[in-house]
């Protein structure tokens, strides 16, 4: 099949550098729920080496982000957490890139320049790679079987843009009752305001807004009570 012509309009523009928020700028949270290390899976959305090109080097939000993704993706692999990516394929045929083209044109090409995810956080062989079509990381993929053969309803969600896939992904997780985490300072976005408005969205529609540093907190203190309940 033939694939799309010339971008109707421009790539996604340099992101100027902008602070993660801090507990004090979280926005109020509506549900209690707190990651458990036996319910959970950790979704890696997106950070592909085009997706991330547009953040500025060894600043904020970029440090930041590549950092508390890493902590998390290592916590939840010491504890056994399923840890699943998205990877858009690239070069897509106008079929596959349908209404994508006409907000985003042809968007990222097949080539490791563009489709690789960063080094800093290629998945290991025992993590799940899934090929992403649409905003939503469950649109057109395995990811809702998977969680529910892994027997988890819960999905903490960090990467890339917040307000776009990580967000919808965010709420159709709520949609099939799977308890969503939108980890606060492990999303970045195009602007400040956009990862911001994200995070009140969600807090106030569909998921949890922690830290990094509450996750993984949370994780390590069921981690410890299950040691501690056993004989």
């Amino acid at each position: 099949m033939t694939t799309i012509a010339e971008p109707r309009r421009a790539a996604i523009p340099p992101i100027a550098a902008y602070s993660m928020p801090t507990a004090d700028e979280l926005p109020p949270q509506v549900v209690p729920w707190r990651p458990d290390s036996r319910r959970t899976v950790l979704l890696i959305h997106d950070m592909q080496r085009y997706f991330l090109a547009p953040f500025p080097e060894r600043v904020a939000p970029t440090v930041d982000l590549l950092r508390n993704v890493r902590e998390l993706r290592d916590e939840c692999t010491r504890q056994g957490v399923p840890v699943v990516y998205t990877a858009q394929p690239g070069s897509m045929s106008q079929q596959d890139r349908g209404l994508l083209a006409d907000f985003w044109g042809q968007g990222m090409s097949a080539a490791p320049e563009h489709r690789a995810i960063v080094d800093e956080l290629a998945p290991d062989v025992a993590d799940t790679v899934l090929t992403k079509w649409r905003y939503s990381a469950f649109h057109r993929t395995p990811l809702l079987d998977l969680l529910r053969s892994w027997g988890r309803d819960q999905l903490l969600v960090c990467g890339v843009y917040a307000h776009m896939g990580c967000l919808v992904s965010a709420l159709d997780a709520f949609s099939h009752d799977i308890q969503p985490f939108l980890v606060a300072d492990a999303v970045a976005d195009l602007t400040v305001a956009y990862h911001r408005l994200a995070l009140t969205l969600a807090a106030e529609r569909c998921a949890a807004t922690p830290l990094t540093a509450a996750v993984l907190s949370d994780l390590d203190s069921r981690r410890r009570s299950f040691h501690e309940l056993r004989p």
